[in-house]
């Protein structure tokens, strides 16, 4: 267990020191001047030439990019163009909380639903259970999120609130009903995708020796299923967890912007908008580093599950 930790986290920084690089360069290669942008109409070069030598753009990018790092060592994500006197710490320190709440709220109700599913279709193969299940869960799957949400706006609209029944909030946050659409739209390819990968896996682990040697010994359907068959049928499942939350986490950008919601995706996109580069490389930093931790996660709940993994290590 302790080397396969020590890897990623040899991996985490490697990672983070890569995006930060390709972060900087494409900052710096961008057209335009954010010092401008930053001061608008008013464009006292004096002001400017200030402004430039407070956030250090009058030295060599190599010297930015190397400063930056340093700053990184010590937690420091640099200070904001757009919002003088702000940190970039201060900026996404709210938003991630939000982004973290929202993704494993999305997650929780893939796995919650999604799985459950995928084997009530695979107990049921061939049925009309399976098949309209699976094609449901295919229609989730390939819709993309920014026609869904259109979607579940209109049917909030005209279906709920025009004939008069309990609607819910097309977009901000801070109740529990401004939770429901979002997490709807981020749980819907997730739960898609895991229905259909728990239903290939347990039918393929139900058609195993074992499986039909418990069957035989006439154990209980329900023991043969929940001891024998699931947990090997989850090993699939685990190993997407990872990627899962990462596609919950870069899908946030276009959730959070189109519902006004004040995560980190949100941030990113005005900061996008704003030419704000620390913020940019701030956010590309955070989602990265949970990105990686999560696929840790994901490798040691795979060990868990399949004791192979550390025999064989």
């Amino acid at each position: 267990m302790a080397p396969l930790i020590s890897r990623r986290l040899l991996s985490l920084i490697f990672v983070i020191f890569s995006i930060t690089f390709l972060t900087f360069i494409v900052g710096s290669l961008a057209p335009g001047d954010p010092i401008l942008v930053m001061m608008g109409p008013r464009r006292d070069p004096a002001i400017y030439e200030n402004l430039r030598h407070q956030y250090g753009l009058d030295l060599p990018w190599w010297q930015q990019y190397f400063n930056y790092v340093g700053g990184l060592l010590h937690g420091d994500l640099g200070m904001s163009y757009r919002y003088q006197g702000r940190s970039v710490n201060e900026i996404l320190g709210g938003g991630v909380g939000v982004s973290i709440s929202l993704g494993f709220a999305a997650l929780a109700v893939s796995l919650l639903i999604g799985i459950p599913l995928g084997i009530l279709a695979a107990l049921r193969q061939n049925s009309w259970f399976d098949r309209t299940s699976m094609i449901t869960m295919l229609a989730l799957f390939s819709i993309p999120t920014f026609v869904m949400i259109p979607i579940l706006r209109a049917f909030n609209y005209y279906v709920l609130y025009k004939n008069g029944l309990p609607s819910l909030p097309p977009a901000g946050w801070g109740t529990p009903a401004h939770w429901v659409l979002p997490v709807i739209v981020l749980a819907a390819v997730s739960m898609g995708y895991m229905a259909r990968l728990t239903r290939s896996s347990m039918l393929e682990t139900l058609r195993q020796d074992y499986i039909r040697t418990a069957n035989a010994k006439g154990l209980p359907q329900r023991r043969v299923v929940g001891v024998h068959a699931l947990r090997n049928a989850l090993l699939p499942i685990v190993t997407v967890i990872g990627p899962a939350m990462a596609f919950l986490v870069t899908g946030s950008f276009v959730v959070e912007s189109l519902f006004a919601i004040p995560g980190v995706g949100f941030i990113g996109v005005q900061a996008i908008s704003q030419r704000d580069y620390p913020v940019i490389q701030g956010t590309t930093v955070v989602l990265a580093v949970a990105v990686v931790v999560m696929n840790l996660v994901t490798d040691i709940l795979y060990t868990v599950l399949d004791p192979r993994i550390k025999s064989e290590g």
